[in-house]
């Protein structure tokens, strides 16, 4: 009997036991997953040490460098997004950035907006092939702006008879007994529109401030012209006696410089091209382009400083 106990325990302990090796492939993925969370904890756990040993590396403690840049933060010497300064700092930067533009860009010394232009010149006609033209006039203009500006002229040439004369003149009429088609211009006024497209500053020594620009110019006038009944051989004749003095429409158009020393004179040089279509002996029409070439000397009114008053 008791071999037959001891058979029936050892069959039993068999049993149970081959039920728990075939149980152990159902319980091996929990003892896996725990496994690896001890093994995450380990990790966590040994962390601190790593970051002591990166710390010992770069040559101090993590939390050194974070509060430098929070005391940074609080200061305003960086912002709070990645990449971006603080507005203070950016304001201070573009302070500093004007007080250079200051102290390298002087104050105007010059204007010309709402004041008036009184120009005296003399000139000359640059292309009477017969004729010697000198001229006296003066202009007045208004500067709407530091570029636009209208302007009126007046000039006049004298009569100076066979004065005017160029020599090849002299060799028709005396000489040859030609007679050149003749006119002498002798009254000019202008309604003139100025525009000036390119003007600057010059420094002189360091110290003085030239001003200057460039201005082109068109407008519409009068022209009167006397013929030389001289030159035309002409004397006497009613047919060329009833065209001999003459007013013409004219358009004019040209340019200029203007050389400012002070905030009152200027020199100006100044081109315009006059043209208009006069009657030369009652039976001939012609298209005349005077160009007159003329220099002067400009005053400026009121002063700047009523201006700002």
């Amino acid at each position: 009997m008791r071999l037959i106990s001891r058979s029936l325990a050892l069959l039993t302990l068999s049993t149970f036991g081959g039920l728990a090796i075939a149980a152990e492939p159902v319980d091996a993925g929990a003892a896996d997953a725990d496994l690896a969370l001890d093994a995450l904890a380990q990790d966590e756990d040994e962390e601190p040490a790593e970051d002591d040993d990166l710390d010992d590396i770069l040559g101090g403690p993590r939390e050194e460098t974070v509060s430098e840049e929070q005391k940074a933060l609080r200061d305003g010497d960086i912002d709070d997004r990645v990449g971006v300064k603080a507005e203070n700092v950016i304001e201070d930067e573009a302070t500093e950035e004007i007080k250079r533009l200051i102290k390298v860009v002087p104050p105007k010394t010059f204007l010309k907006l709402g004041r008036f232009e009184a120009v005296p010149n003399v000139g000359f006609v640059t292309n009477d092939p017969f004729l010697n033209r000198y001229m006296i006039g003066v202009g007045l203009g208004y500067h709407l702006t530091e570029i636009f500006a209208i302007e009126g002229n007046l000039a006049y040439s004298p009569d100076l008879g066979r004065g005017d004369w160029k020599p090849i003149t002299e060799q028709l009429v005396d000489k040859n007994h030609v007679s050149p088609d003749i006119s002498k211009l002798q009254l000019v006024a202008n309604g003139t529109f100025l525009f000036s497209p390119i003007y600057g500053k010059v420094a002189l020594n360091g110290n003085r401030i030239i001003n200057f620009d460039i201005y082109g110019a068109f407008g519409m006038g009068v022209t009167q012209t006397v013929d030389d009944l001289d030159a035309l051989q002409a004397e006497g004749e009613e047919i060329a006696i009833a065209t001999e003095v003459q007013f013409h429409s004219t358009s004019n158009f040209g340019g200029g410089a203007r050389v400012v020393f002070n905030e009152t004179v200027c020199v100006r040089v100044d081109g315009r091209s006059l043209i208009y279509i006069e009657t030369v002996n009652s039976t001939t029409l012609e298209m005349k382009n005077n160009f007159i070439l003329s220099g002067g000397v400009g005053f400026f009114f009121p002063s700047m400083d009523s201006l700002d008053k």
